[in-house]
């Protein structure tokens, strides 16, 4: 049965490719979602992106016949955008109808109430799909890119093995799994021995053999694995045939600063990188840069200045640490950029970190990793369970999406980290806040 769809502005902001993502369905579009995505289209960060993307898409679309009549849509479906149906009298008297999100009910419930056709309003506006479902609408989120959150691949798990195997193991470097092991590129196992469970080893997966860790305890500027999940993280970030890194994980657990280490190791000391690159997205914290005074560092010290607190503590040896990385970003071998000016660049040769990941869309994401050139690797950090974005969560964020989508690639790995070692003030805050 061919259902119709109604979209919110902030899908199609969220993800300008929701159009062509309902199939052999109909999908119905608001005049007043156009009139929207006009008010963002000169915006200079991802939303007024979107927002130019869908109205050249629609632009296009007009070449296939009047957009108020329908069009067939090339994968299959129609598009038709609503000019008629913004009959307010069919909402109940207490609808405010002044805002926008109700014109977009009043749409819905016209369709409900006089088609046939099963409808569905599509929004990531929790209240507006509070009040469709209290109208009798069909509401959803968007989900053609979310990923089950709760079942998300941790990139780490348990094997039990016997003494025999864990001695093997120990003895030629190396153990073919079993048959009946399921296990992805690059996924970490603590193998535990059947017969005496106090007897375990740290092993990788890779080139279909448990490995030992090669990087697992190895410094980094002056910073040192602290628990298993850290061994694997340091694995990853070490390990040159590893092309993109994903960690994830609550505040406090060493994400960035992990990641900062390994990449000053790899750049400073064993020159494998011609640069640390240093990103982190601003847009879902509020207006883009060119809004606040001074010059380039200046405007991203704010955002950046987790990042500067990290490289203060790595450096804190150092007799100058603020000197030493004033020093290291005026010889260019260090470079804080924020993820609005990535776009169009091509970066080879870099070791690049993407901080506070949870608050990229996928399609962002993809912008970002598309920009990865010849010898490059790319680090991604952050915590699902904090996010900023209006309209992300931790199921549709990129960070996310990314580690389900990516799993299983060889040149990809990820680690979920779980152990605070902040401070145990801050671990107490996790753990109980």
């Amino acid at each position: 049965m061919v259902k119709t769809y109604v979209l919110d502005t902030n899908v199609l902001l969220h993800n300008p490719e929701a159009l062509f993502a309902f199939e052999d369905n109909k999908v119905v579009i608001p005049l007043q979602v156009i009139e929207e995505i006009d008010n963002h289209k000169r915006r200079q960060d991802e939303v007024g992106r979107n927002a130019r993307v869908v109205s050249r898409t629609l632009d296009g679309l007009r070449q296939k016949g009047r957009l108020s009549d329908g069009i067939d849509l090339p994968q299959g479906g129609s598009l038709r955008i609503d000019i008629e149906h913004y009959d307010l009298s069919r909402l109940p008297p207490s609808v405010d109808r002044s805002k926008t999100d109700n014109f977009l009910l009043a749409v819905a419930l016209h369709l409900h109430q006089d088609s046939s056709n099963n409808v569905t309003l599509v929004t990531k506006d929790l209240n507006l799909r509070i009040k469709a479902d209290v109208l009798g609408i069909q509401t959803e989120d968007f989900y053609n890119d979310k990923v089950d959150y709760q079942q998300l691949y941790s990139g780490a798990g348990e094997l039990e093995v016997s003494s025999e195997e864990l001695d093997q193991f120990y003895r030629d470097k190396e153990l073919k799994p079993r048959p009946s092991w399921t296990a992805y590129a690059n996924q970490f196992f603590v193998l535990k021995s059947q017969d005496n469970p106090s007897q375990s080893a740290l092993a990788r997966f890779s080139q279909a053999r448990l490995l030992p860790l090669r990087h697992g305890k190895t410094v980094s500027f002056g910073i040192k694995p602290r628990n298993k999940e850290q061994q694997f993280a340091a694995e990853l970030l070490l390990d040159d045939e590893i092309k993109v890194v994903t960690l994830a994980g609550p505040a406090g657990t060493g994400k960035t600063l992990l990641a900062l280490a390994a990449g000053l190791e790899k750049v400073l000391e064993q020159h494998f990188y011609s640069r640390l690159l240093v990103t982190r997205p601003v847009m879902p914290m509020g207006e883009d840069l060119g809004y606040l005074p001074g010059s380039k560092e200046e405007k991203l010290r704010p955002w950046m200045q987790p990042i500067y607190d990290n490289m203060e503590f790595i450096f804190s040896t150092s007799e100058d640490p603020r000197g030493l990385q004033d020093h290291l970003r005026e010889t260019g071998v260090l470079e804080m950029e924020a993820l609005t000016y990535i776009r169009g660049r091509s970066i080879p040769k870099q070791f690049i970190i993407c901080d506070e990941a949870q608050n990229l869309t996928p399609h962002m994401v993809k912008t970002l990793i598309t920009r990865v050139g010849e010898g490059t690797k790319i680090v991604f950090t952050g915590d699902p369970e904090q996010i900023d974005h209006p309209y992300l969560d931790s199921s549709s964020n990129g960070l996310s999406y990314m580690v389900e989508k990516f799993k299983g690639e060889e040149l990809m790995g990820h680690v979920s980290l779980v152990k605070g070692e902040r401070s145990q003030v801050a671990e107490m805050g996790a753990r109980l806040l």
